[in-house]
């Protein structure tokens, strides 16, 4: 084999041939997996890992949460049967709830809307948008992927699509001892969203002026920048159950307190038997309430301490004989046998 490759010609002007490059030696990390060096590393991941973990998972306890779902208790009686019809009536759908606070939250408390069976990740939906639409006002006419809401009366629609168009029209306003509770609606958004990808020159023409409605009404004096329910609306949920930020209250809630809430109860979940919850959450430094970060950092660092004692007793137990590392190819001299 040595004989056949000094046979084979070379291009003389050529270096890159015999490069270290090519010849795949250049300086890299070739650690011998030795069971003081696997015993070693599992125990290094167990000493990190866990401590994180723990820490995750106390920073998600001291979230305060209150979870109130409404969609059935808002149904008058004579409607139980017929949700969808209730629903599509014209009749007064104003709820009153009651919240019971447990534990203190201090502001600010954010309010979130949660859909259940809602696939904001259809590829039909996601697709019934036209963000140049959206961020320039001179495509006003640009309706292209937005069908069916694409236009209405021979008009384009502005912001078309099915997203816009089944934009969450449920309302909340809450009050704590007769004193109204104001929710805060500005910076709801991202950022980046507000800024890049609606524009202030673009205002809502035509929207929800078809025969069929699907949810909430835009204000056609205000820029799209600045409706912030819509662009929340607008950035799709890749699960079929997911919260939107509402707002934001303020101020501190104490233990004990109670908060009225009146709900219209507009939104069509019935149809496609969804749920709609109104949860108010305080957060920490880690975000809102989610102890799947913590149970993750946990599980790899229990596995990683398991193995690493289960390695260590079948190494105490019946050790094995290593090799000479020194033989190794590249530890070997380049002129060596």
């Amino acid at each position: 084999m040595q004989q056949l490759a000094e046979n084979i010609p070379r291009d003389p002007n050529s270096s890159l041939l015999d490069s270290k490059f090519t010849q795949q030696e250049l300086p890299a990390c070739k650690p011998i997996l030795t069971p003081r060096a696997v015993i070693s590393s599992f125990l290094i991941v167990t000493v990190f890992f866990i401590p994180i973990g723990f820490a995750c998972l106390f920073a998600s306890n001291d979230v305060v949460e209150i979870i109130d779902r409404y969609d059935s208790d808002c149904i008058p009686e004579n409607f139980k049967t017929n949700k969808v019809g209730y629903i599509q009536s014209s009749v007064d759908k104003t709820c009153k709830r009651t919240l019971n606070v447990t534990k203190n939250m201090k502001s600010p408390i954010y309010v979130y809307y949660q859909l259940d069976n809602f696939y904001q990740n259809h590829r039909r939906y996601v697709k019934s948008r036209n963000d140049e639409q959206l961020r320039d006002p001179k495509k006003g006419n640009v309706t292209e992927y937005c069908k069916p809401e694409d236009l209405s009366d021979g008009r384009a629609i502005v912001p078309c699509g099915l997203i816009a168009w089944s934009l969450f029209n449920d309302t909340y306003n809450f009050s704590r001892e007769n004193n109204i509770l104001a929710v805060n609606k500005k910076g709801i958004s991202w950022k980046s969203d507000r800024e890049h990808k609606f524009g202030k020159d673009v205002f809502p023409i035509n929207f929800q002026n078809g025969s069929l409605i699907g949810g909430a009404r835009l204000n056609e004096s205000i820029p799209l920048s600045e409706q912030e329910d819509l662009i929340v609306w607008m950035r799709t949920a890749a699960l079929p159950t997911f919260r939107k930020l509402y707002g934001r209250i303020e101020v501190d809630l104490k233990a004990g307190d109670q908060i009225h809430v009146t709900v219209k109860n507009n939104y069509n979940t019935y149809s496609f038997n969804g749920k709609k919850t109104l949860v108010l959450s305080t957060t920490t430094w880690l975000g809102g309430k989610n102890n799947f970060l913590g149970i993750a950092y946990l599980s790899v660092g229990g596995l990683c301490f398991f193995l690493a004692m289960t390695f260590t007793i079948i190494y105490l137990i019946k050790p094995r004989q290593l090799g000479d590392p020194s033989y190794l190819s590249w530890n070997r001299s380049p002129g060596g046998q």
